[in-house]
């Protein structure tokens, strides 16, 4: 059964229509979201995997694509820490990892970016002026982002505290 051992190596008696299901319409989600479409799907077939974990075989067996939509939504994927890769032991083929927490580091490495929008948007407001209409649009927008990045971090503490209770450590 090549879908159910693409769905995740599952065997379990887990339905591949209801996994392939799941993984289109969640998908869609993420692309409304803002996702390229092949990303979404790639994210949510590792998602939907009882190990986390695919080859690019896997992947474009499981999502009927070709190798090279798989490398390129993988790529766009590691960029963006959503997924990692890792070889095979004893092989040299790369399987790709959606991780546990996942949703948690791909939001702490947003992080990074954030801080780089601050500084841009302080040199903006020093050089258009912070009395100008536009200084003052982008000292509001640095203003925001500031508070976002003291919200999220604080969030994040709560999180991990929270996800200890239900799932444990890992």
């Amino acid at each position: 059964m090549a879908d159910a051992k693409a769905a995740g190596r599952s065997g379990g008696g887990r339905d591949p229509e209801a996994v392939s299901r799941f993984v289109e319409h969640f998908a869609a989600q993420l692309v409304e979201a803002g996702l390229p479409r092949m990303p979404a799907r790639v994210f949510a077939a590792l998602l939907a995997s009882d190990t986390g974990t695919l080859t690019s075989a896997d992947l474009g067996e499981q999502l009927k694509v070709s190798p090279a939509a798989v490398s390129g939504a993988v790529r766009y994927l590691a960029q963006v820490h959503m997924v990692s890769r890792e070889r095979e032991p004893g092989s040299r083929r790369e399987r790709y990892r959606v991780h546990a927490d996942q949703w948690y580091e791909a939001l702490t490495n947003r992080e990074a970016v954030l801080k780089r929008w601050e500084d841009a948007l302080r040199e903006g407001v020093a050089g258009l002026g912070a009395d100008s209409p536009a200084g003052r649009r982008l000292a509001e927008t640095l203003a925001f982002f500031e508070f976002l990045q003291v919200e999220v971090a604080a969030m994040m503490d709560r999180w991990r505290t929270h996800r200890e209770k239900l799932f444990g450590g890992d």
